[in-house]
C-alpha cells in the first residue's frame, strides 16, 4: 500500500513539474513574440511603411452586439481567412 501511494505521489509531482516547465516556456515565448512585434512595428514606422491589415471595427461592432457568427463571416470577407482561422481570431477578440 505504501509503495502504491508513493508511486501516485511521484507521478503527481512529475506531472506538476512538467506542467510548470511547459507554462514557463509558453510565457517566455509569448514575451519574445511581443518584443519581436514591437520591434517590427518600430521598423515599419521608421521606414514609413503603412500597416495594410484590414480595419476590423465592423467585426468589433458585431461582437459588441453579440452577433458572433456575423462577425466571423465579416472577418472572413475582410481578411480572406478560412473558417477555422476566422473563428479563432474572432474568439480571441472577445477575450
Amino acid at each position: 500500500m505504501d509503495n502504491a501511494l508513493m508511486s501516485v505521489m511521484l507521478v503527481v509531482v512529475v506531472l506538476l513539474l512538467l506542467s510548470s516547465l511547459s507554462d514557463s516556456r509558453t510565457k517566455r515565448l509569448e514575451r519574445r513574440l511581443r518584443e519581436t512585434e514591437r520591434r517590427l512595428d518600430l521598423l515599419l514606422a521608421h521606414h514609413g511603411i503603412a500597416d495594410d491589415r484590414p480595419e476590423l471595427t465592423e467585426v468589433d461592432e458585431l461582437l459588441r452586439r453579440d452577433r458572433k457568427i456575423e462577425a466571423i463571416k465579416r472577418y472572413r470577407q475582410l481578411t480572406g481567412a478560412g473558417l477555422a482561422e476566422a473563428k479563432e481570431a474572432v474568439e480571441a477578440r472577445i477575450r
